[in-house]
């Protein structure tokens, strides 16, 4: 199968851009992907397998697709059907997040700690399994909102790297869709009629990153550029990072 010119410059050109800027898969790489149903991370899978199939990286790596089962009443049939059409059987992990976090804790702003455990299951699973890199499905919106949230809450002017390394479990985070906005996954998913599957937590939609989602929608409308300026203050603060490396070496 092959792209056309639009879909190239769509969806895979901005990709394949990341990985190549900041070197996030290595030729022979076992990459794992988090896939929890959502629009995000279905269209890593799919993004992904593509490109490792059709060799578009110039080099051959492995896709393993992981889910975590939180212990939410969640049908996840039509996911394992579209892991395996690509040819893949999708790694299932139990956990007790659900119950730790609602009905333990009780917590009144689960979304951190649920994190947290999703990060500690999804890390290790990936690492028993012989990963290098665990690829996540955060793009350019996600990026912009965390800046936000980390600023207006926590007085800290960042946001999450392009790819992170893991001491602990000796892997590395990456994020090949941190060039693409959510939008053009949006029509990724309704183009190739991808599933979807509803998020059944309960404190779905009713989030900080709700509010900073509004938040830079309406920075948007007054200035149209805000995510484009994003980027670029992200790839100057690399080139900085490594000049600072270079420097030191």
């Amino acid at each position: 199968m092959s792209f056309s010119k639009k879909e190239n410059r769509t969806y895979y050109n901005p990709m394949m851009k990341a990985i190549g800027r900041y070197n996030l898969i290595e030729p022979g790489e076992k990459v794992a992907v988090g896939m929890s149903g959502g629009k995000d991370s279905t269209s890593l899978f799919v993004m992904l397998d593509t490109l490792s199939k059709q060799k578009r990286l110039g080099f051959e790596f492995e896709v393993v697709p992981i889910s975590l089962d939180l212990g939410f009443d969640m049908d996840i049939t039509p996911m394992k059907e579209l892991v395996e059409s690509k040819g893949y059987e999708l790694d299932i992990v139990q956990t007790d997040i659900a119950k730790v976090v609602f009905d333990i804790r009780e917590e009144k702003n689960p979304c951190s700690l649920c994190a947290k455990m999703r990060r500690g299951y999804l890390y290790s699973r990936a690492r028993e399994l012989g990963c290098q890199k665990v690829a996540l499905g955060h793009h350019l919106d996600d990026a912009i909102e965390t800046y936000f949230m980390n600023f207006l809450f926590h007085g800290r002017m960042e946001s999450f790297e392009p790819m992170t390394y893991l001491t602990q479990t000796e892997v590395s985070i990456i994020r090949p869709m941190i060039y693409l906005e959510e939008k053009s996954i949006i029509r990724f998913c309704q183009k190739k009629e991808l599933p979807v599957i509803f998020n059944p937590c309960p404190v779905d939609k009713k989030t900080k990153r709700e509010e900073m989602k509004r938040l830079i929608k309406g920075l948007s409308v007054d200035y149209p550029l805000v995510k484009q300026r994003f980027i670029q203050g992200m790839e100057q603060e690399t080139k900085e990072n490594e000049w600072k490396i270079e420097k030191n070496l």
